[in-house]
């Protein structure tokens, strides 16, 4: 019997679990490694961006964090919606990771840009090394546990 091809949602909400868990690798990288490493206080770019384009302002720092995580794993999970959907397509591994990350990142730097959250043109090479290899992490993290866990069992 021939096996069922995996619908396109199938795909992305897999890849949205998948960027679940990539961004909870992500957010230890983080505070583990990469913070520590830095000395750069923990950011607020994620409550930052809900706050611009939804109607939300939390009145205490703990409502902030809050949203700050919240904000944080739902883009986490439309990158990995992004992975799911070039993994349908054929793509796996170090190839769909490079073609998801580029477009990803760059979108992420436009639309905060645009939006008067981010001034790339101000940021130092420091700032950039940070900013590329968490935003890395988290999607070789999605990508790898897409393939290796979440993935429809004939594709793996």
């Amino acid at each position: 019997m021939p096996k069922k091809k995996t619908s396109l949602m199938e795909s992305i909400l897999r890849g949205m679990v998948a960027g679940v868990a990539g961004t909870a690798v992500m957010t230890a990288f983080q505070k583990y490694v990469e913070i520590p490493l830095s000395g750069r206080e923990a950011s607020y770019a994620p409550a930052d961006f809900a706050e611009r384009v939804l109607p939300i302002h939390p009145e205490t720092q703990q409502g902030r964090e809050r949203l700050n995580t919240v904000t944080h794993f739902a883009l986490g999970t439309m990158w990995g919606s992004a992975y799911g959907i070039t993994a349908h397509a054929g793509l796996r591994g170090a190839k769909a990771v490079a073609v998801v990350f580029p477009v990803v990142y760059s979108t992420d730097v436009l639309l905060n840009t645009a939006l008067g959250l981010y001034q790339p043109g101000t940021w130092s090479a420091k700032d950039w090394t940070v900013d590329l290899t968490n935003k890395f992490v988290q999607a070789a993290a999605t990508g790898v546990l897409y393939d290796t866990v979440l993935a429809p069992p004939q594709t793996r």
